[in-house]
């Protein structure tokens, strides 16, 4: 379960990536729609990290890397990274789902990186509050 995009030889486009997030489908659309729609963020599909990462769809603004979205097979995982103070000023607002993951984070800097796995509304509602913290800055 959740197994990944990984074959590089194909490029999927985004109908496959929608498509292979099964019941997750429509979430996984609403949030690539909302970053391009309420922070101008471009999208380009990409392999970036190797065999084990897969295909996913980079979102940026102007240069700066937002987020990947990676498609698997029945949810979606944002990867992001943000400073730990940027995790403290919305920590409470989360679930403790999310909670556990900036628990967890893989340390960066003054900061970190979540891979943050979407399997339901609540965890969107969630991943949407961490992105608007990373988009305004």
């Amino acid at each position: 379960m959740f197994e990944r995009m990984l074959n590089k030889q194909i490029i999927p486009v985004m109908d496959d990536m929608t498509a292979y997030c099964g019941k997750n489908a429509a979430l996984f659309c609403y949030l690539n729609e909302w970053l391009s729609q309420e922070y101008a963020t471009t999208q380009q599909t990409t392999f970036p990290y190797g065999n084990k990462y897969g295909w996913n769809l980079t979102h940026r603004k102007k240069q700066k890397l937002i987020c990947h979205i990676f498609p698997e097979n029945g949810a979606f995982t944002v990867m992001v990274r943000l400073t730990n103070f940027q995790f403290e000023s919305i920590y409470n607002c989360l679930q403790t789902y999310a909670q556990k993951y900036i628990d967890n984070k893989y340390p960066c800097g003054d900061g970190g990186w979540i891979h943050y796995r979407v399997t339901c509304k609540g965890h969107l509602n969630d991943i949407q509050t961490i992105l608007s913290v990373k988009c305004a800055r």
